[in-house]
Formats: C-alpha cells, structure tokens, sequence
C-alpha cells in the first residue's frame, strides 16, 4: 500500500484509536521492585547515586514495601547489607541473616506481596566477589555449595521465589537439586542467564555496598561484546531447572532480550539496573527530557523487545503514572 491510498496517520490522528491499535501494553503486574536490606534500626539512607532509592532497616523496608504493594506492584526482590562479611559470606545463608529476617517480616505484615530473593555471595564477601576466592579468582565449584545453601536458607524463611545472579556455572542445577530435595520444589528460580559485565552496575555497588576489593568480574560475567553465548547460558538454565531467563543490564541488551524471547517459550525478565536508573534521574534533574516520558518509554521498550517481567527501580513511579491512567 502506498500514499496516498494508505495514510499511517489516519489511525494516530486520533487518541482513541492510537489506544485501540497499541501492540505493546504495559501493567503493574509486570513489575519488580528491587530493595536494599541493611542491618540496625531506624535507618532510611538514600543512595547518593540513585536519587529516590534508599537501604532501608527491616523495619522501614516493611513499610516502604507496603507502600508500593498498596500501588499495584506484585514482586519485590531483595538484597542485603549485613552486620559483618567475611571471606564465605557466612550471612548469606544464616538461619538469622539480613535477608532472612527480611523476608519473614515481609510475610508477616504484607502476606500477599510476592518475596524473590538475590542469590548471590557479593554483598556478604569481605573481598566483594561472588564466591570463595582461590588462586585470587573465584572458585565456581566450591561456589555453588554456597549458593545452593543461601538459596534454601531464603525458602526456609519464606521466599516465594530464588534468583541466582552469580554467574557461576551450574549454579541452577545446584539450587534446583537442593530445593527439591528439601521439599521446596514448588519454589520456582528465575535465573540471571544473561547477566554481562557492565559498566552500568556502578550505583548498585554503592547501594549493595559490594565492589570488588580486587580485580573485577569478567572471569565469570559475559563479555558485551557476545551475542550467541547468550543463547548458550540461557539454554544451559532452562535445562537445569530454571523457571524464568533474566537479561542484565536492559537497555544496552534488547537484542539479547530479543533473541530470548524467540528461542524460549518461558517467562523473560529483563532488569532495568541502576546506572540506568541514574542516568534518568541526572538528566532529569538538569531539566534535559520529560522523566516521566522516557520512563514509559523505557518500560515499554522492554516489553516490546519480548520482555514479561521488568526488575525496575522506577516500580513505584510507574505503578503511580499507570494508575493515574
């Protein structure tokens, strides 16, 4: 078809019909809140680099929770500051550790918010990597026994749901075997298949207070540079028992979004990471773009790259701009 016969803007000309027509939709429902968990009282700290996102005592968190639970987001997913690290990450899988706690008081005052959990070592290690160290790398297999009792330590305390974000290999296979062995094989994993060593994880380092003391993260991270072995990880997941595939970053990955969402016909995640986050927020307090605008349009630039689930610090914003209507 061609113009004059076809004109594109006999449908936009009209809001109505703009609404009508729309392929891509966006709801709460499609969203996840992610939270930081520090151990004391009384402590609301804002995050320097993430405008509007604070470590939140449990106390606090519960509350804030609620808050975003009462505008219509479902999930949150947690992450901890502990008291004390140390070279294992001993909290990591305490009976009474930072997350632990968090998420039994969760359950307690807000039952039907869904609780997911990060399953990783790098907020709890004093070196700040994502496992034990050997030979000044991490050591995969002697990881995953770690991972594994972290994982069933959060099920213990009530999670809903378990994400392994470590990169280890294997790793869902040995979180999968250890819920179902334990009686918690109703406990679905939503891996971080696709998880690339990013420059834009820098705010999230602060607010998890989890850089690496030495070196960095490509020995177990994927190179940005790839494509394909995107396809390798997430298959390697979905044979091992994972229930959703994760993209980390977003943005900078919608191919790879993309390409999941055509090879697999599970849930996809896709998280919206913190330097995204700031990167909104600065330009925004400069006065350079509509914040509210290009939020939305981010949101859905997710959901039309094949995302079904969106881990976004703007949650609460856009559950706000959603119900508004």
């Amino acid at each position: 078809m061609y113009f004059p016969t076809f004109r594109s803007r006999r449908i936009r000309g009209k809001e109505v019909f703009r609404r009508m027509v729309r392929e891509t939709s966006l709801s709460a429902n499609d969203l996840i809140y992610p939270m930081f968990s520090a151990f004391g009282t009384g402590i609301r700290k804002e995050i320097s680099s993430m405008p509007g996102i604070h470590q939140f005592s449990i106390e606090n968190l519960v509350e804030e929770a609620q808050k975003v639970h009462e505008l219509g987001v479902p999930a949150v997913i947690l992450f901890g500051i502990p008291e004390t690290k140390d070279a294992v990450g001993s909290d990591a899988y305490a009976e009474c550790g930072i997350i632990q706690e968090t998420i039994r008081a969760l359950k307690k005052t807000v039952p039907d918010l869904a609780v997911i959990t990060d399953v990783c070592m790098c907020e709890y290690t004093d070196h700040g990597h994502c496992g034990i160290i050997k030979d000044g790398d991490v050591d995969n297999d002697a990881t995953l026994e770690l991972l594994a009792k972290e994982a069933l330590s959060h099920a213990q305390a009530g999670a809903d749901m378990v994400a392994p974000s470590d990169m280890m290999d294997g790793r869902v296979a040995a979180i999968r075997n250890i819920l179902d062995e334990n009686g918690f094989e109703n406990i679905p994993l939503m891996s971080y298949a696709a998880k690339y060593a990013s420059g834009y994880y820098g705010p999230f380092r602060e607010a998890a207070e989890s850089t690496p003391q030495f070196g960095d993260r490509r020995s177990y991270q994927m190179d940005p540079a790839n494509r394909r072995e995107a396809l390798r990880e997430a298959r390697m997941d979905v044979e091992e028992g994972a229930d959703i595939i994760m993209v980390k970053p977003g943005l900078p990955y919608l191919d790879i979004v993309r390409d999941i969402r055509n090879e697999f016909d599970l849930p996809v995640a896709v998280y919206n990471v913190s330097g995204e986050y700031s990167m909104v927020k600065a330009a925004a307090a400069n006065g350079w773009i509509d914040e509210e605008r290009v939020i939305m349009e981010t949101m859905l630039s997710f959901k039309r790259a094949g995302a079904d689930l969106i881990l976004t610090y703007h949650a609460p914003e856009v559950a706000r701009i959603l119900k508004r209507g």
